[in-house]
This record gives structure tokens, sequence and C-alpha cells, in this order.
């Protein structure tokens, strides 16, 4: 049988592509970091191919949750990638860098997600959200966030996002 979105009670995947009305600016974000366009990243096309995109996204996510203050994972405990969405919004070419906004966006019981952008001289190329699901090490399975990580998450928030 296909994937069903909707028997999971989601949007099916076309209405869930589109791009918001809203584009974010960089200052928006709380969390902020720069990656470089390698000639590597570059598809036949002669543009940053999409899987750059998110790993662009995942180099935001890492740097954020590596800034003193937001570790967000008690011992035992790790965050898992459960969901990324992606909308390009323009390409990207070689030679050139990137600058990576990273903020909270929604918080869950068991998972929180952030709305991310990717920008290239001052417009934004990509917005993209990915959540994160905190699990047991030993189990693998989620648990709830602890208290003190739902206090950190308040405060990483993305000033009016999407």
């Amino acid at each position: 049988m296909p994937y069903d979105d909707a028997r999971r009670g989601e949007k099916p995947l076309n209405e869930q592509a589109k791009p918001a009305g809203h584009v974010p600016a960089l200052e928006q974000f709380p969390g902020r970091t720069h990656d470089i366009i390698r000639f590597g990243d570059l598809d036949p096309q002669g543009h940053v191919n999409n899987t750059v995109f998110a790993t662009f996204f995942e180099t935001g996510r890492v740097a954020f949750l590596r800034e003193p203050g937001n570790a967000l994972s008690p011992p035992g405990t790790t965050s898992v990638l459960a969901r990324l969405d992606i909308n390009f919004l323009k390409e990207l070419h070689w030679p050139g860098a990137v600058e990576i906004g990273t903020g909270v966006a929604e918080i869950g019981r068991s998972s929180f997600t952030f709305l991310q952008a990717i920008f290239h001289a001052g417009a934004c190329a990509a917005t993209g959200r990915a959540t994160m699901v905190m699990i047991d090490a030993a189990t693998r399975r989620s648990r709830p966030l602890p208290a003190e990580a739902v206090a950190r998450l308040e405060k990483l928030r993305i000033a009016s996002g999407e």
C-alpha cells in the first residue's frame, strides 16, 4: 500500500512543500553560522545540488546545539532527526559562502522543531524545518523533554517566526 500522510493526520506532501509567504531575515535567528560552497557541491546543472542544502542545515543545527548553554540532552539521552522539510527559493553557485540561521519554532512533549534558513549574498536561498526527537540512548524510544531542556528551547525561539 502506498505511503499515505492523510492516514497519519498530516497534510499531503504536495501541500506541505509550498513555500510560506513569509521569508525570514537572518537577524530573526538566535543561532547563526556560516559555511563555504565547495566546487564538489555542484551538480551537472552547475548549481549547488539539493542534497547540500540538507548538509548546510545540519551544519547550522550542530553549531547551534554546541553553543554554550544550548545543550539539551541529559546523560543517557540523545536527539535524533525525525523529519526535514526544505523549501528551495534560489539557486546557489560556486564560489561563495552561505550564512545559516537556526531557531526554535515549536516545542512538543518529546520533540522540538527548528526553523532554519540559508542566506547567500543577503538573500534567503532556502528555508527548512527540522524536527528532532529526544530518545533514550539505551532503548532508542522517545522520552519527554526535561523541564530544563524546555526552558532552554523557549529562550531560543525565532523572533516573529513563520
